[in-house]
């Protein structure tokens, strides 16, 4: 009998015991679980706008490129070769005619600074588009003026500018500018980069180039 009521004491203080402890727990308030963030859902970055670029061929490119290193926005001129038939063309090869490439600048420009319709705008003003082959002394194909756009959109833009162009009363002859689906770029001779730059005293520079900036009131350092 003792042992029989010792162990019935000891049932009872166990499960009193235990249910005690279930009750805590339940009172207990429930730890939030952390949140972890969906990358997704965290704050994105704005990419930058891709960069722009357009190919122009606007007479000699010591020219175009002289004038479009002084503009706000564009971030590399490249002088080069475009629109003709033979690979790899050299300067020699270009002065022929016979190639068909013209000589152009690839113009690559920032659109949160510039946009297309400027860079173009610049250009009618750098060059006289009426002229067919030909700019000032410079005659020939490769001294064309052209515009080489790299996708559709480009092309409706400078289509569109052109046209505004012809209407704007500053031209007496109309426009003959060729405006083309860019082709390979082939890189011209190294010495022809960045030339006014390196030979602003050059013959050429002085008759040709230092008129023209002033022109367009683009700042250049006169030795």
């Amino acid at each position: 009998m003792n042992t029989f009521l010792k162990l019935f004491s000891w049932t009872i203080l166990f499960c009193c015991t235990a249910c005690g402890r279930a009750d805590d727990s339940a009172s207990k308030p429930t730890a939030t679980p952390k949140t972890v963030l969906n990358p997704s859902n965290e704050p994105l970055v704005t990419p930058a706008p891709k960069a722009g670029s357009i190919t122009l061929g606007g007479g000699c490119f010591w020219c175009v490129e002289a004038v479009y290193q002084r503009i706000e926005g564009i971030t590399k001129v490249t002088s080069g070769y475009m629109g003709g038939k033979v690979p790899n063309p050299t300067y020699k090869q270009i002065c022929t005619g016979r190639t068909g490439h013209a000589e152009v600048v690839k113009v690559e420009f920032d659109p949160a600074k510039i946009t297309l319709e400027k860079v173009l705008a610049v250009f009618w003003k750098a060059h006289d588009p009426t002229t067919l082959n030909r700019q000032g002394a410079d005659i020939g194909t490769q001294y064309r003026s052209a515009i080489f756009y790299h996708n559709d959109a480009d092309k409706a833009v400078a289509e569109k500018s052109m046209q505004a162009a012809g209407k704007s009363g500053e031209f007496r002859s109309p426009i003959v500018t060729e405006i083309t689906k860019a082709s390979t770029f082939y890189k011209a001779e190294e010495y022809h980069q960045n030339y006014f730059n390196l030979n602003a005293n050059a013959p050429y520079c002085r008759a040709v180039i230092w008129p023209k900036l002033r022109k367009l009131g683009l700042k250049f350092k006169e030795p």
